[in-house]
């Protein structure tokens, strides 16, 4: 065999080679063309998923929103003009004198705002979501009222406002009462029947305790999973318990004596805001006066974290676990989509 015969008996290995190499590069362009179209694929998944979450978020609050026709009422502790003894039912001169308020209508949703639907709102905006602490954490369900800070709580129905182009915010306490007061009457627990039916329309203490077991929740839980019982004739839950509810208005001690009658929204500053509603209990504690119509509380919007105890300071401290927000549209129609 000649030198010039070895490169000839090569070629056939080397056009093989050639031919392999082809095949290998159509398959690898196809392989990531598919790959390719398979990340586009996920990509866009991922990016619906929260527009999905957004869109559910939005049609819920729509649904869940009640029409509550204006009109005018005696807001404050009624007890002289109802009860049976001409009495106060309230010891606390917060919520006195008796005053003559006059209001538009409007809307309310008709429960707290809860961990998911929150998530929906820190997940569209970019912020911390809410309840992260060590402590919370462990009881941050998602069918429990949100614990947020009144500019978390206000910042929330606003944002949900502009994504469903309507007037929304938190509720002045004007609007609160009359709506849990079922239009002013003289309901003095937010019920369905203006009474505290304990195990009925609001827990009795086994009731709670059982359902705390059950669950594996904590005794001291500030929201239980809400809509557990009978809506108010306006179709509102949770108005009487399961979470305080930041209210728009600044407070003080002695603003009924000099409140305006036409729509009146508090103090014009002040260092506190008030509260409405109150923790998760029962009806017998409610009864006392915590879960009254007429209770007014109030908390500096953003509570230093300190330790009630020992007055230290304590940056572990969740000091907004049981306030929350419920929010109102402030149109003087029925809305379409709404009840």
């Amino acid at each position: 065999m000649t030198s010039t015969e070895l490169p000839f008996r090569k070629k056939r290995p080397a056009t093989l080679s050639c031919i392999g190499s082809a095949v290998l590069i159509a398959w690898t362009v196809s392989a990531c063309r598919v790959d390719a179209s398979n990340a586009a694929t996920t990509t866009a998944a991922s990016a619906a998923e929260p527009d999905t979450k957004l869109q559910a978020l939005l049609d819920k609050t729509r649904r869940n929103l009640r029409f509550v026709e204006g009109g005018t009422f005696q807001m404050g502790d009624f007890g002289p003009l109802h009860s049976p003894d001409k009495l106060y039912y309230s010891s606390n001169p917060n919520n006195k004198p008796l005053h003559k308020v006059t209001l538009d209508s409007f809307s309310m949703s008709a429960f707290k705002t809860t961990y998911a639907d929150h998530d929906v709102y820190s997940e569209a905006t970019g912020k911390p979501l809410a309840g992260m602490d060590e402590a919370t954490r462990k009881r941050r369900l998602a069918d429990v009222a949100a614990g947020l800070n009144w500019q978390q709580a206000r910042d929330y129905c606003r944002w949900l406002g502009q994504q469903l182009k309507l007037s929304m915010d938190l509720p002045t306490e004007a609007q609160w009462e009359y709506a849990a007061r079922n239009q002013g009457q003289f309901f003095l627990f937010a019920t369905d029947n203006g009474q505290a039916d304990s195990g009925r329309n609001v827990w009795e203490y086994e009731q709670r305790k059982d359902y705390i077991r059950r669950r594996e929740l904590g005794v001291y839980n500030p929201s239980l999973p809400l809509g557990q019982f009978p809506a108010t004739p306006l179709g509102l839950y949770d108005m009487m318990t399961d979470g305080l509810e930041w209210t728009l208005d600044w407070y003080a001690a002695e603003y009924y004596a000099k409140s305006p009658e036409k729509n009146p929204t508090g103090p014009a500053s002040g260092k506190e805001k008030v509260l409405r509603s109150s923790r998760s209990s029962t009806g017998e504690a409610l009864a006392f006066g915590d879960g009254l119509s007429i209770t007014r509380a109030h908390r500096e919007p953003n509570p230093p974290k300190i330790d009630i105890f020992t007055g230290e300071v304590d940056a572990t401290r969740n000091m907004t676990s049981d306030t929350t927000a419920r929010c109102v549209v402030n149109a003087p129609a029925r809305l379409p989509a709404t009840p």
